[in-house]
C-alpha cells in the first residue's frame, strides 16, 4: 500500500468544529500526518509516492450508516456501489430485531422467509454460520475470501434471539427461556456485537414485554453496548412508545439509540417538538440517548409488516394459513382498515399511501410503482382483495413505500443534538426507496447547501464523529493522526443525491473519492475493485 498525500483539502474533521485547510498523509491504512495551512507556511510540505490535489474538495471521515439492511448484500454484491458511492465506509447491520445470527437450522429458515423483502431469500448464498462471531468471521472473509466493500458492525437482533429461545408465539417468555436469551445476548456481545436491536412492530420481537426487554438491556449495558429499538409505534401512540423506550433503558442503565426516529401519519403532523422535549428532559437528567433519521418523508418496510400481531403469531407459515382462510382474513381486514393494526402503528391503513416497491416473485412486477389502491382500481376490486392476493402469491416477500411522513417533523428531528444519520436502506425490489442510494449526499446537498437546515461541519459530525462515539470506536469517525483512513472527498458545490423515487438506483454526484482502510474504493468518481471492508467489533468496556 503506497503512501498518499491528500493536498490542499478543506478538512471537516467530524468533530463539528470549523473546517481548516490541510495536507493529510495516509500510510498503512491510517492517517499518519495532518499539516495545516498555517503550520505549513514557510516549511517543507509533505511528499509521498502518490499525491492527490484536493483543491475545492472537502475531506471528511467516511460516513457511518447507523441503520443499514446490507446483511446479505455485503456478501452477495462485492461492488455495493449503493453505499460506497455515497461515501459510506461503515454500516451497522442487524437492525429492527431480525437478522441472521444467532440462529439454528430452524430459525435460519424462518428468518430468511420473514425478511425476504428486506434482504432477499439468500438462496444464492451459503448461510453456513450460526453464531454472531461466525457471521462476523464470514464478513471478514467476504466475497470469495477478498473482503467486503465497506466495514460493518452488528447489533444482536432481539426478535431472532426470541425466535431461537421461545419461538414465534405471542406469550411471555418462561424463566428458562429468558435465561437462554440472556445467554445468547451475552455470547453475541462477547463475540463482537456492538449492541442489541429490536423490531417492536415485527414478530416475534413485538411479543416481548418491558420486563423481558429490560433484562436483556441489563446484559447489553454490562458489556458496554447500546440498545437500538424500532419501538412499538411511529403513529398513534408514538410519543408513548418513545417514552417507554426511554424509561426502560434508564431502568436498565443502558444507552439508547432510537432507530429511524420519525413522527409519521396524520395524527403526528407537527408534533416533533413534543418528542424532542421528551428527549431533552431525559438527556438533561443524565440519560444516554442518540437517534438516527433518513432525510426523506416516506418510510419503507414489507407489506406483511402491516398485519396485526395476532395474525403473525407462529411465523410466516401460519400467516399464510390465516390469509388463506376467509373468516380469519376478514378479521385481519377489519383490524387493518377499521381498528388500526399494531403492525400499522395503530392507524387505519390508507391504501393510497402504500406503494409497492418490490416483489420477491418477478412475475408480480406489474404491481411495482403503483399504490395498492391504484392496482385494485385497475383490477376492478377492493384494495384489501389486492393486498391479500399479493401477500399470498408473493409469500410475504413484497416491499412497500409508506407515504405518511411530514417534512417539518423530519427537519426538526434532524436538528436535534442527539441526531445521527442512517439510511434504513432496503436494497431489494425493482423500485426501492431512494434513501438506499441517496441518504448521505442528500444531507449534504439538500439539507446543507440548498436549504441550510444544517451547517456543513455540523452535518459531517452527525454522519461521522457522533456515530463513531455511539459505537465506541476510538480510532474512527474523525480526521485525526493515528485514526483509520476511512475517508471521503466531496465537492460541497455539487454533491447531491442522484436517486429519485422514479429512478431510485441512480448514483450520487459530487463524491469523486472514497477511501476504505486507506485504499481507493471510489477513484475519480468510479468504483474500483478494492474490497477493504471488514467486521468492526465492539471495543471492550
Amino acid at each position: 500500500m503506497e503512501q498518499l498525500v491528500i493536498r490542499d483539502a478543506e478538512v471537516a474533521d467530524g468533530s463539528g468544529e470549523p473546517s481548516y485547510r490541510a495536507d493529510v498523509v495516509v500510510d498503512g491504512g491510517r492517517i499518519v500526518s495532518i499539516v495545516k495551512e498555517a503550520a505549513a507556511a514557510g516549511c517543507q510540505r509533505p511528499r509521498a509516492a502518490r499525491e492527490l490535489d484536493a483543491e475545492g474538495l472537502v475531506l471528511a471521515p467516511g460516513f457511518i450508516d447507523m441503520h443499514a439492511h446490507s446483511d446479505l448484500a455485503l456478501l452477495r454484491d462485492p461492488d455495493h456501489s449503493a453505499k460506497v458511492a455515497q461515501g459510506v465506509t461503515l454500516e451497522v447491520l442487524g437492525q429492527d430485531g431480525l437478522s441472521y445470527a444467532p440462529v439454528d437450522d430452524r430459525t435460519r429458515e424462518e428468518v430468511r422467509r420473514a425478511i425476504t423483502g428486506w434482504n432477499g431469500y439468500g438462496d444464492d448464498l451459503d448461510l453456513d454460520w450460526r453464531s454472531v462471531g461466525e457471521y462476523l468471521d464470514r464478513l471478514d472473509h467476504g466475497f470469495d475470501g477478498q473482503g467486503i466493500a465497506v466495514n460493518a458492525a452488528y447489533l444482536i437482533p432481539q426478535g431472532t434471539v426470541r425466535a431461537l429461545a421461545v419461538g414465534w408465539e405471542d406469550r411471555p417468555a418462561r424463566p428458562a427461556e429468558l435465561d437462554r436469551m440472556r445467554e445468547l445476548v451475552a455470547e453475541g456481545l462477547q463475540q463482537g456485537a456492538v449492541g442489541l436491536s429490536s423490531g417492536l412492530t415485527y414478530t416475534p420481537g413485538m411479543y416481548a414485554g418491558d420486563a423481558e426487554l429490560t433484562e436483556l438491556c441489563r446484559v447489553v449495558a454490562s458489556y458496554g453496548g447500546y440498545y437500538c429499538p424500532h419501538h412499538r409505534s411511529y403513529g398513534a401512540g408514538a410519543l408513548e412508545a418513545y417514552a417507554e423506550m426511554v424509561a426502560l433503558t434508564r431502568e436498565a442503565g443502558c444507552p439508547l439509540h432510537l432507530a429511524h426516529a420519525t413522527m409519521n401519519f396524520g395524527v403526528n403532523e407537527g408534533r416533533a417538538p413534543e418528542l424532542l422535549a421528551l428527549l431533552d428532559e431525559a438527556l438533561d437528567a443524565g440519560a444516554d440517548i442518540s437517534l438516527d433519521t433518513y432525510p426523506y418523508t416516506p418510510g419503507s418496510t414489507t407489506l406483511a409488516a402491516l398485519l396485526p400481531s395476532w395474525a403473525s403469531a407462529g411465523g410466516p407459515g401460519r400467516v399464510l394459513e390465516r390469509l388463506a382462510d376467509p373468516g380469519t382474513a376478514a378479521r385481519i381486514r377489519h383490524d387493518l382498515e377499521v381498528a388500526g393494526a399494531d403492525g400499522c402503528h395503530g392507524v387505519p391503513v390508507e391504501w393510497d399511501t402504500i406503494e409497492i416497491s418490490g416483489t420477491a416473485d418477478p412475475a408480480l412486477g406489474a404491481y411495482v410503482g403503483r399504490t395498492v389502491r391504484e392496482s385494485a382500481e385497475a383490477r376492478g376490486e377492493e384494495p384489501w382483495t389486492t393486498a391479500r392476493r399479493l401477500l399470498v402469491e408473493d409469500r410475504l416477500g413484497t416491499t412497500i413505500l409508506q407515504h405518511v411522513g411530514h417534512e417539518e417533523n423530519v427537519r426538526a428531528i434532524m436538528r436535534h443534538r442527539a441526531h445521527t444519520g442512517g439510511s434504513d436502506g432496503i436494497l431489494q425490489g425493482a423500485k426501492p426507496h431512494p434513501r438506499a442510494y441517496g441518504t448521505f449526499p442528500r444531507y449534504l446537498g439538500h439539507y446543507v447547501r440548498e436549504t441550510g437546515v444544517l451547517g456543513l461541519e455540523e452535518c459531517v459530525a452527525r454522519l461521522t464523529g457522533r456515530p463513531a462515539a455511539r459505537l465506541r470506536l476510538p480510532d474512527r469517525g474523525l480526521v485525526r493522526e493515528g485514526h483509520r483512513a476511512d475517508l471521503v472527498l466531496f465537492d460541497p458545490a455539487t454533491v447531491a443525491a442522484g436517486s429519485t423515487f422514479a429512478e431510485p438506483r441512480r448514483l450520487p454526484e459530487g463524491i469523486p473519492y472514497v477511501l476504505v482502510d486507506g485504499r481507493f474504493a471510489i477513484e475519480e468518481g468510479r468504483r474500483t475493485d478494492v474490497l477493504a471492508g471488514r467486521s468492526v467489533r465492539r471495543t471492550p468496556a
